[in-house]
């Protein structure tokens, strides 16, 4: 058996009989969403540390555990702290948390972050509907071998975030009177914020929100052929876009004054998927 994949199962049979539901959504907790559980009918807990050789969060803000739980009605395995590339772990272990929830039964990937703006339309405090994405720096988490368990050697990424939950998430935001905004989101690899010509550069790209995270795991989704969505938070404007030197402390307050206004978001697409 592929090694990859063996680890997905090995991480898979070491908890599997304390998964307490079969989810539909797989919910992956960005910068400022850590407390987002609390609003969830929760029914287990799973510590990362108690999964066979799972990658442990190190990130502030980011706990590290998984949430099983319910949103309205809807059975939910939530990622509470997400694992990053600059973390130092193979781009197999960044996107493994994904590969186990699918494995888990979960049929919806539901990503979200903090991000820095590039669309100077953008503020801080801005939600962003992820329409597309562009991977820059970060390697692609389909190469080596295939794995045939999961997926086709080549997929198609014409349309990797589900246009269907894209319309229920609009919806959910007029309901609730959020403004939305769209755009393009860009992973670079981190950990240190881009340069001013860096963001340059991909605002020429096309990008209109980048962050640390996400895209390798929209890609590994994608080839397992869930559905995934994904709302960005915009937590600064990138840098050179104004004077100010960007700091982890600015993105985490700005994610945290948003968070009320994101969970209500979150939840109210969650109950419509």
């Amino acid at each position: 058996m592929n090694q990859v994949y063996q680890k997905v199962t090995d991480c898979y049979e070491s908890i599997k009989d304390r998964i307490p539901f079969t989810p539909k959504v797989a919910l992956v907790l960005g910068s400022g969403l850590g407390n987002y559980a609390d609003s969830m009918d929760v029914k287990a807990e799973i510590d990362y540390s108690e999964v066979k050789d799972f990658p442990v969060s190190t990130v502030p803000g980011h706990a590290g555990k998984f949430i099983f739980g319910y949103v309205g009605e809807v059975p939910v395995v939530c990622m509470k702290g997400r694992v990053h590339y600059y973390e130092g772990y193979p781009i197999s272990d960044v996107v493994l948390p994904a590969r186990l929830m699918h494995m888990m039964g979960a049929e919806i990937l539901f990503l979200t972050n903090a991000s820095g703006g590039i669309n100077p339309s953008f503020g801080a405090g801005d939600f962003m509907l992820i329409t597309d994405h562009i991977s820059c720096f970060a390697p692609n988490p389909l190469i080596g071998q295939n794995i045939d368990e999961l997926g086709v050697r080549f997929p198609d990424m014409s349309h990797v975030y589900d246009i269907e939950l894209q319309q229920k998430i609009r919806k959910a935001a007029a309901d609730e009177n959020i403004l939305l905004k769209e755009g393009i989101y860009v992973q670079l690899t981190g950990p240190s914020f881009e340069s001013p010509a860096e963001i340059k550069m991909l605002r020429t790209l096309g990008a209109d929100a980048v962050g640390m995270s996400t895209v390798v795991e929209a890609i590994a989704a994608n080839h397992m052929g869930m559905k995934i969505c994904g709302i960005s938070c915009v937590a600064n404007l990138a840098a050179g876009m104004t004077k100010n030197p960007l700091t982890h402390e600015e993105v985490q307050a700005a994610a945290d004054e948003a968070a009320p206004l994101f969970k209500k978001l979150i939840t109210q697409s969650i109950i419509s998927f």
